[in-house]
């Protein structure tokens, strides 16, 4: 099986949520009667089993990818030759975990108020390497919805007595007033460390950018008619376990825009017309690093690892010695880390978010044990 001097495109990989969405992920693959379902993540280059309480099957939340005629799970592909495509470097300190989960999120409805573990606290009590910090790239919102949003931090904290009273009672109005919305545009990059009490609000399509986990502390157990079971709620443990995971500091809009959304900071010029940009670097995270090209003409590269690529506007060609394919907006793909060297070819401007590992320099105390 000839898997090298390939770049893979990603087909979907839809996986069931708790919430609905999903109608715009339906119109991009030409589905008949595009809706909102309980299908509203597309998750991209995965080796993270989703955590369902309505599985679809051991394997779901793995994408798959097609070589050589064969249909393989992305992990059976990785296995093949772990070096290659994730790197000598990486394997030698994750094995053979990408360490990075990309998805696209499509919501049609305000997602619950949860919170994620970070890396500490899921290592020390909840027998995973990684927690679930989290970053957005906000793609596009759909039509009706004048002010997208998101919650994140608490701006008026509760007390712990105070927030384990509203989860125990569901008292969603009090829970509503501990926020204030943060209002969001297409082209807005956010960062969300573990910890930090948030939710999504509705209308928003984005690229989410995680560490590989499924693990969510949700307190609010219902949205849009669905029930969360007491599985889907505190991570199988207690309330009084999870409410250790929350950040009860206060979170006024000013640190938020100051310190969890960020401006691209130009890293690379290949031309006048060709540009890569970096939106989450090491000064804000060890978990991932994720930038942004604008190309328009003909730019030839190299990476030192592998990453997961996004087309969020435009179209290009992308060329090795062995292959060219042809992207369109919103097409995913995988490039191994062993590729070499690649060319990229847009007639007209391309944009391509891309979301890489944690890199060697900025990867210490963020280890598999």
């Amino acid at each position: 099986m000839n898997y090298k001097n390939k770049l893979f495109k990603l087909p979907q990989n839809r996986v069931w949520r708790t919430y609905l969405g999903g109608r715009v992920l339906d119109e991009l693959i030409g589905k008949g009667d595009p809706r909102d379902g309980h299908f509203p993540e597309d998750w991209i280059g995965s080796v993270t089993a989703a955590r369902n309480p309505n599985s679809q099957g051991k394997n779901e939340g793995i994408s798959k990818v097609q070589i050589g005629g064969q249909e393989l799970l992305f992990t059976d592909l990785i296995a093949l030759d772990p070096d290659y495509f994730l790197g000598t470097d990486h394997v030698a300190r994750f094995g053979q975990q990408p360490m990075v989960l990309v998805k696209l999120l499509d919501s049609a409805v305000r997602l619950h108020f949860q919170v994620h573990p970070t890396a500490e606290f899921a290592r020390a009590y909840l027998n995973s390497s990684s927690g679930k910090a989290e970053a957005y790239y906000i793609l596009n919102v759909r039509e009706g919805v004048e002010d997208a949003y998101v919650y994140l931090g608490f701006q008026r904290p509760p007390n712990r007595q105070e927030l384990r009273r509203c989860i125990e009672e569901q008292d969603i109005v009090t829970m509503k007033s501990f926020f204030d919305k943060i209002k969001v545009k297409p082209g807005d990059t956010l960062f969300i460390p573990g910890g930090i009490p948030h939710a999504i609000g509705g209308g928003i399509f984005m690229v989410e950018i995680m560490e590989p986990s499924d693990l969510v502390f949700r307190f609010e157990f219902e949205r849009a008619g669905y029930t969360l079971p007491d599985s889907a709620r505190f991570m199988n443990r207690s309330l009084d376990f999870c409410l250790d995971v929350c950040d009860f500091d206060p979170k006024p809009e000013s640190i938020v825009r100051g310190e969890y959304m960020f401006e691209p900071e130009l890293e690379v010029t290949y031309g006048k017309t060709a540009h890569r940009y970096l939106l989450i670097g090491a000064q804000t995270t060890p978990c991932c690093q994720i930038r942004k090209s604008v190309i328009k003409g003909v730019v030839e590269r190299q990476e030192s690892t592998f990453f997961i690529g996004v087309i969020t506007a435009g179209s290009c060609v992308l060329k090795t010695d062995e292959i060219a394919i042809e992207f369109k907006t919103f097409d995913k793909f995988f490039c191994p880390a062993g590729l070499g060297i690649y060319t990229i070819e847009a007639d007209e401007e391309v944009q391509i978010i891309e979301c890489f590992p944690p890199a060697k320099d900025m990867a210490e105390g963020y280890v598999i044990d």
